[in-house]
């Protein structure tokens, strides 16, 4: 595609879905400003112009992607069905970014972890968590959730649904449906963590 084609932040746009294309083609070492700039058909100084360099780029793609996963899971949140509904909204919307975005995922967790991460990236890291915990903590008001800690519950609730999506992208759910298989790890998820009589 001509270099003139990229009008007003298109060009940037265009850099990370192709960044994170070969994200999920060749992982991150893959990943270059010169490759992009080579994929993409403008010039090799053209993505300078929005990325100073290979980082910059792999950190715009976490913020991106933290940003799209918080905005999936706070829309399942702010359902108006019932909160049991609403959490398994939650795990139904992770699963499906986890799934569709795999290789972005692992680099979100990776950069999440990473000491020399930067404050917004552990604030969105972090927002996930805060949004499953606060349905839960809604959950538990109305008798519904088990007592305890909403935001150790809610590590709980992800740690089976990222579970599922590890062993689907991973093609280890042999001939069950992806489908079939979240109904159910979310039946026995929801079931876990209903308060008792």
């Amino acid at each position: 595609m001509p270099e003139g084609s990229y009008h007003h932040g298109n060009l940037r746009a265009a850099l990370l879905e192709r960044a994170e294309a070969v994200l999920t083609e060749s992982g991150p070492v893959g990943l270059s400003l010169r490759g992009l700039a080579r994929d993409l058909g403008v010039s090799h100084a053209a993505p300078t112009r929005h990325f100073r360099d290979r980082q910059a780029i792999l950190d715009a793609l976490v913020v991106s992607g933290f940003t799209e996963l918080n905005r999936r899971l706070q829309a399942a949140a702010d359902d108006p069905g019932a909160v049991e509904q609403r959490l398994i909204g939650l795990g139904r919307a992770y699963l499906r970014f986890a799934v569709e975005r795999a290789a972005l995922l692992q680099l979100m967790f990776a950069a999440k972890h990473d000491e020399q991460s930067s404050q917004e990236l552990r604030e969105l890291g972090h927002r996930a968590l805060e949004i499953a915990a606060s349905v839960i903590t809604e959950a538990q008001q109305g008798g519904a959730v088990r007592p305890g800690d909403p935001v150790r519950l809610a590590q709980v609730a992800f740690s089976t649904v990222h579970g599922l999506a590890t062993l689907a992208v991973g093609g280890l759910l042999d001939d069950t449906p992806l489908d079939e298989a979240a109904d159910l790890s979310l039946q026995v998820l929801l079931a876990g963590l209903r308060a008792t009589p």
